[in-house]
Parts: C-alpha cells; structure tokens; sequence
C-alpha cells in the first residue's frame, strides 16, 4: 500500500466490471472487511483515471529514432538508455496505453510493466474518513 495525506491510511483503487447488482455486492464484501474504512464508487461523479506503464524495447539503429518519435507522439519519456534498448514510461487511461503497445512493432518489446489504475475525484470532491 502506497502513503496518502494521511499517515494512518493506505489507499487502493480496485476496477471492475458488472451489472449494478454485482458493484453493489462488491462494495458490501469489501465494507465487511476489518481493515477497510471506506469504500468510494468514483464512477458515481467526475474523476481522473490513470495508469503508469514502462515498457522496455528493442532499440538499436534505425529502430532507435522510430522509438523516439513514437514516445514524442504518445508524450512519454525514455527513462533510460543502453545500446540496445530503450525504457520508456507513459501515463494516461489504459486506452492510451493500449495505442501505443498497438502503434510499435510487437517483435520490438522487451518488457511490459503496468500498474493498473489510480483514480482520484475531480474539483472539490475528496475523500473524507
């Protein structure tokens, strides 16, 4: 579990699918547990999804560039370099994501980490205990 604003409290987002009747079994099984303070649908309002990804790829002679222009155009970073690789980090929604492992060639990827999704409300709506 990752620190929030408060040092008692860890904070995790869990996304599923399902009929209104299977979120709200979800939600009822998840309050049941002792360790859970709170249980907050963030669909119900607006909000900000993302999801960080790193993927490492192949990256020698004239793949190198393409791998540049590729990151540029999908405003992700390449955080760090070899001679023949590349490891890159992007954020955004998971179709973001998915467009850019669908916009390199598949035979160029290494490795793929992704951390599924963090999501917070927007504006003035927070998470109070």
């Amino acid at each position: 579990m990752a620190p929030t604003e408060d040092a008692s409290l860890s904070r995790m987002t869990i996304v599923s699918t399902g009929s209104d009747d299977v979120i709200e079994q979800i939600t009822k099984q998840l309050n049941k547990l002792i360790d859970v303070v709170k249980v907050v649908d963030l669909s119900e309002a607006a909000h900000i999804e993302r999801e960080l990804m790193l993927v490492k790829v192949r990256a020698a002679g004239k793949d190198r560039e393409e791998m540049k222009r590729i990151a540029d155009i999908f405003r992700g970073r390449i955080i760090d370099v070899t001679d023949s690789t590349y490891v890159m980090e992007l954020t955004g929604n998971g179709s973001k994501l998915d467009a850019f492992l669908e916009a390199i060639d598949r035979s160029l990827i290494l490795e793929t980490v992704r951390t599924g999704v963090s999501g917070i409300g927007r504006g003035d709506r927070i998470l109070k205990v």
